[in-house]
């Protein structure tokens, strides 16, 4: 994974101007969908469609774009990593799982009828 420390800030003004854009060719995308209102519904989405993959294009091109598409390279490399139990072991832990549920629910709901009972026991209400 990649240790180093990303600047805050890093890219200046150029990069927040990608940024802007980004976010501007996205909203132009929407307008476009409501302004396009009485052509074809395909014509509509495919101007929301071309301001978002637009907007990625510029997007990726900024530090943060850069930055963002390193993650996912290094979250990749991290999950090529893990060690993935296999099927016996997941139907073990499942039914583990099953059973400890099954018996908690018992407890409590024994619980709840003792407790239920003293309480009434005590108060002399119920039946």
């Amino acid at each position: 994974m990649n240790d180093a420390v990303p600047q805050q800030g890093a890219g200046g003004a150029a990069d927040t101007a990608k940024l802007v854009m980004a976010v501007a060719l996205v909203l132009a995308g929407i307008v476009a969908f409501y302004v396009l209102g009485t052509q074809a519904v395909w014509l509509r989405w495919l101007a929301v469609v071309a301001g978002v993959a637009l907007a990625a294009l510029v997007f990726a091109t900024s530090a943060s774009g850069k930055g963002f598409w390193q993650f996912v390279l290094d979250s990749r490399t991290e999950l090529r990593k893990v060690v993935w139990p296999s099927r016996q072991e997941t139907v073990v832990t499942t039914g583990i799982v099953f059973f400890l549920v099954t018996i908690a629910g018992v407890f409590f709901w024994v619980l709840d009828v003792l407790l239920s009972w003293v309480t009434r026991h005590f108060t002399g209400q119920g039946g």
